[in-house]
């Protein structure tokens, strides 16, 4: 990468440690049971999605020096819910290539499993190639005016995959991976921006993407959202499941 493309990128992703729901709608309670909030001293730092019992999918560039706190069953984090499961991230493993935008992918081991209830469900993993134009949804707990606004609920909106020609254009002359996957929302300024890394993006009930990075305003369909590709990283995934 050269050196202007590198300051380049430094300068879209600012502020993107974390994205944000903006211009969406609160989920239905219990909707998305799959959902994770990884928490820090009580506040959401980053989203994610229970694959296993034991173990959430996010966002490598989330992993921080301390342990995460990871609620499941959530709907309002402010809220005293009978719905939420608390546990620790006992063990962070992030993708081995990871390096900052590429390969932005991470598993968490928790310090015990998950009870499977109404509230608290495993998400499936879409294993297969995206169709241009699929239509997925992203969920998430963060910003959600891009001013600092948190929601009281869990917010989702639509998005809209785009082709990897069409991606790699708007973004020109940040690369744009074959490992990643952009999508748009439904109007101006609808996606996500920096609070909810980590969070999925769903698409046929399954999860098919990881969120990743965006530009410098929050759903700005100039610099599409960008998503790590999880059909990209199944054999990783399986593997790091199965020897743990």
């Amino acid at each position: 990468m050269t050196t202007s493309v590198a300051l380049l990128l430094l300068f879209v992703l600012n502020g993107a440690d974390g994205s944000h729901i903006v211009g969406g709608r609160d989920a239905a309670p219990q909707s998305r049971p799959y959902m994770a909030s990884l928490q820090v001293l009580g506040q959401h730092n980053c989203g994610g999605v229970l694959v296993r019992e034991d173990f959430v999918l996010t966002a490598a560039h989330c992993e921080i020096r301390r342990p995460y706190t990871v609620v499941l069953g959530a709907d309002s984090l402010t809220a005293n819910e009978t719905t939420k499961q608390q546990f620790s991230a006992v063990r962070s493993i992030p993708h081995p290539s990871f390096n900052g935008d590429r390969n932005d992918i991470m598993l968490l081991k928790l310090n015990g499993s998950a009870q499977l209830t109404e509230a608290v469900q495993l998400i499936s993993l879409k294993v297969d190639r995206l169709n241009r134009s699929s239509q997925c949804i992203t969920a998430g707990w963060g910003d959600i005016g891009d001013n600092g606004t948190l929601p009281n609920r869990l917010q989702e909106v639509n998005v809209t995959t785009l082709s990897q020609r069409g991606c790699r254009r708007r973004w020109n002359p940040i690369p744009i991976a074959t490992s990643m996957v952009c999508g748009v929302g439904g109007g101006v300024f609808q996606g996500f921006c920096s609070g909810d890394s980590g969070g999925p993006l769903v698409c046929d009930g399954a999860a098919a993407g990881v969120v990743s990075f965006s530009g410098q305003l929050c759903g700005d369909p100039r610099t599409p959202d960008v998503y790590t590709r999880i059909s990209s990283f199944s054999g990783w995934i399986t593997s790091v499941l199965n020897n743990n």
